[in-house]
């Protein structure tokens, strides 16, 4: 094995490692959940539907429990089956579900600057989220401003502005309350200006007063695009995995509004119900490109569909 492949082996095995870490909770109720269903049984009507239940309570959603207990009913029913088997069916069979959306956040260079809109709900962790693929796009060499488009929150533009000076990129603002859209308009003149690479916009997030929200979203879109009719390049909706079943609620409002290019999904490491992310490309299927499981930078990760399968069953 070359030092190279090495390497890449090494970085896999860590992130399995950081990830695992991440998803300890929900691989707990998963794998323990297993283990106490699979103790020396067969597999038969009983064991399917208590399975079946396990997953539906993982929020892997239930059309996804159903087919996945379907084919175990098909192809293993009234043998004895051990608990690591269950596991890596599991894990091979989540893995096929995700890796067909499993992908990275592609920056186009020919776009100049590359705008990326970040949207979800207030408290998803949309702010920290950005500074954190800032960080990232920053250590790749690339030149990046923020604008702090969700003017309603005081601490969502000083948060955006610590992380500016973090990473030493440059952060529009305007006046608690200001326009928004105004606001987007006015950085992506500034970026275009300084033949910045990557412009990431903040958004606003009071999913409670909906109306105004996707008023609002859509005039920022329809403003920036005055200046570059292509724009916004990715529209990135930041998802809580805490939220569970929500989540899916707003990938279906975000996604009729501001026509959502790619998934993250924050907070993986707060929740006993990871599964989400797998009831969420069952129904959408749309890219995810990053999940976090865990608050530091490096725990923002580049989503890759078999390490989190088996970071959640706790496969080996």
């Amino acid at each position: 094995m070359s030092e190279s492949d090495s390497e890449i082996a090494q970085k896999k095995k860590s992130l399995l490692q950081r990830m695992k870490e991440g998803l300890s909770r929900s691989t707990k109720n998963l794998s323990d959940g297993i283990t106490g269903i699979f103790t020396k049984r067969k597999l038969d009507t009983q064991t399917l539907g208590e399975l079946e239940d396990l997953l539906i309570s993982a929020d892997l959603g239930i059309d996804t429990a159903a087919s996945i207990t379907r084919a175990l009913a098909r192809d293993r029913f009234d043998k004895e089956i051990a608990s690591d088997e269950i596991r890596a069916i599991l894990a091979a069979d989540i893995a096929g579900r995700l890796r067909g959306v499993a992908k990275p956040l592609v920056i186009d260079a020919s776009k100049k600057p590359f705008v990326i809109l970040m949207i979800g709900v207030n408290g998803a962790g949309k702010t920290t989220t950005i500074g954190k693929i800032g960080a990232k796009l920053r250590a790749e060499g690339k030149s990046v401003m923020l604008a702090a488009g969700d003017t309603f929150r005081a601490a969502a533009v000083e948060q955006l502005k610590i992380w500016g000076e973090r990473i030493n990129a440059p952060v529009c603002s305007t006046k608690v309350g200001g326009d928004a859209a105004g606001l987007a308009y006015e950085a992506l003149a500034r970026a275009r200006a300084e033949g910045t690479d990557v412009l990431m916009i903040d958004t606003a997030g009071r999913l409670q007063n909906k109306t105004d929200l996707m008023a609002e979203l859509e005039k920022v879109l329809r403003v920036i695009r005055k200046l570059d009719p292509d724009a916004p390049h990715a529209t990135l909706l930041v998802l809580d995995a805490t939220t569970g079943q929500n989540a899916l609620n707003q990938v279906d409002i975000f996604g009729k509004t501001a026509g959502v290019t790619g998934l993250v999904m924050t907070k993986l490491d707060g929740t006993a119900r990871g599964g989400i992310l797998v009831a969420i490309a069952a129904r959408f299927g749309l890219p995810v490109h990053m999940i976090g499981v865990g608050e530091g930078i490096d725990d923002l990760q580049t989503f890759d569909a078999d390490t989190y399968a088996r970071a959640i069953t706790g496969a080996a």
